[in-house]
């Protein structure tokens, strides 16, 4: 893999890995869109997203998780199920991002890719559980759009512009690790109250 060619993949790889733990199938039509339409050049190990049945079930799954995530307890029962569906998927998706290569890196990206997935997944279905104790569902609602403009936030980043990609990326790691073990507490901290 050439030097000028690793600093896209390495971006695509790691905002494809990224969004899917938030939105993967806003992620996967994303980017069978814009490889379809020339907008992106997506490499060969993902030009599967570009075929009109995996647009046709992506973009009918994204509708339904839009619809899902903006209803309260819901939202939580789909990212429950979707545990075991956004973290596999972000390391197919981060390994096949940087395309055929050697496969110690596709291996490793497989990792970090799922580890990325994981970290999105955990910090949007553990806010999002705290969140829903609120009856009002406002600040579900609020949440949900943030979400939905964060991931199109990042899926232009790592199309376009692979740097602010590893900004943002990095800030919201960041964010993450700082949120996660507040989550756990708050977590905790409902299921006792729950458990009484």
């Amino acid at each position: 893999m050439e030097v000028a060619t690793t600093i896209p993949s390495t971006a695509l790889a790691a905002g494809l890995s990224w969004t899917s733990g938030l939105r993967l199938y806003m992620t996967v039509f994303a980017a069978g869109l814009f490889g379809r339409t020339g907008w992106i050049d997506l490499p060969d190990t993902l030009r599967i997203l570009e075929s009109p049945w995996v647009m046709s079930i992506a973009g009918a799954l994204m509708v339904i998780e839009f619809l899902a995530d903006k209803i309260p307890g819901v939202d939580s029962v789909w990212d429950t199920v979707h545990t075991f569906i956004r973290i596999p998927a972000g390391a197919v998706l981060g390994a096949a991002a940087l395309g055929k290569t050697d496969p110690v890196l596709l291996t490793a990206a497989g990792l970090l890719g799922g580890t990325f997935a994981a970290g999105a997944h955990a910090t949007k279905a553990g806010s999002r559980a705290l969140i829903n104790t609120s009856p009002e569902p406002f600040s579900n609602w609020t949440a949900s759009f943030s979400e939905d403009a964060i991931v199109a936030a990042g899926l232009w980043a790592a199309f376009f512009h692979p740097w602010i990609s590893f900004a943002l990326f990095l800030l919201l790691s960041l964010v993450a690790l700082w949120l996660l073990p507040k989550l756990w507490r708050g977590l905790q901290w409902l299921f006792k109250r729950l458990s009484v």
